[in-house]
């Protein structure tokens, strides 16, 4: 379904009844606390069975890190969360000062689009429109103006201006990511996140992809947050969150 992958919704996602852990805890977090990223007391299950524990963490506004741990760690989980698209078991999230679980699947969907730039494993572009309508039906849906021409001169930065007018489908696996990388970007977020952006590089390349997403989060002024299995990525980043296995 074509808008499934565009609009990134949690309404279209399974429905999740709130844990009754599942409140603000002032004590510990606020929702005019200065940090990008404030995590307390998070759990997650999946039909009762534990995916992702983390007791406590924080990101600064434009911060960088880097997720790793082993399979089944819950690294995918913990980015999803970031985003909004999964409601945690219990515990409580900050992002950019909103608690995602204090709003509903609607407004989640408005924050996410101005809020958070996700690069997907397998990049979500809509494969029946080119790469620069795709850029630019980003913006729309973060509630952003329209504009083409900040589109096109962010294509030409990644090095990627030749390829606006071609639909996704005839690009090549690099060529798709950098698009991607744009449309996480283009709505200007607070954070970007990026899952698992180097399984399938090589050194030099998975080298440069990182290096592409760093140097636009500078450039959008947002934080960074990578889940990785790949030590070569992990190796480039001083922060670093390791997930251990749930109990």
């Amino acid at each position: 379904m074509l808008y499934a992958g565009l609009l990134f919704s949690a309404a279209s996602q399974p429905a999740e009844a709130p844990h009754p852990e599942n409140i603000l805890m002032p004590e510990l977090m606020t929702e005019t606390d200065t940090d990008l990223v404030v995590i307390n007391g998070l759990r997650h299950c999946f039909s009762d069975a534990p995916a992702l524990r983390l007791d406590h963490w924080r990101l600064a506004p434009l911060g960088h890190a880097v997720v790793t741990g082993p399979s089944g760690s819950g690294k995918t989980t913990l980015l999803q969360i970031l985003a909004g698209l999964l409601i945690p078991t219990s515990g409580n999230v900050l992002v950019d000062g909103r608690n995602w679980q204090t709003l509903s699947a609607t407004m989640r969907d408005r924050q996410r689009g101005r809020t958070v730039g996700i690069v997907f494993q397998s990049f979500h572009l809509i494969r029946a429109i080119n790469v620069l309508d795709n850029l630019r039906i980003a913006r729309r849906l973060a509630g952003r103006p329209d504009n083409e021409s900040q589109c096109r001169k962010l294509l030409e930065d990644l090095g990627i201006a030749a390829l606006a007018n071609r639909r996704p489908t005839s690009l090549s696996h690099g060529e798709t990511q950098r698009a991607a990388i744009a449309r996480a970007v283009i709505s200007d977020p607070a954070l970007i996140l990026a899952d698992e952006p180097t399984s399938v590089l090589d050194a030099d390349n998975a080298a440069a992809v990182v290096g592409l997403l760093r140097d636009q989060a500078v450039a959008t002024g947002a934080g960074l947050v990578i889940a990785t299995h790949d030590p070569r990525v992990a190796d480039l980043f001083d922060r670093r969150l390791d997930l251990k296995l749930p109990a």
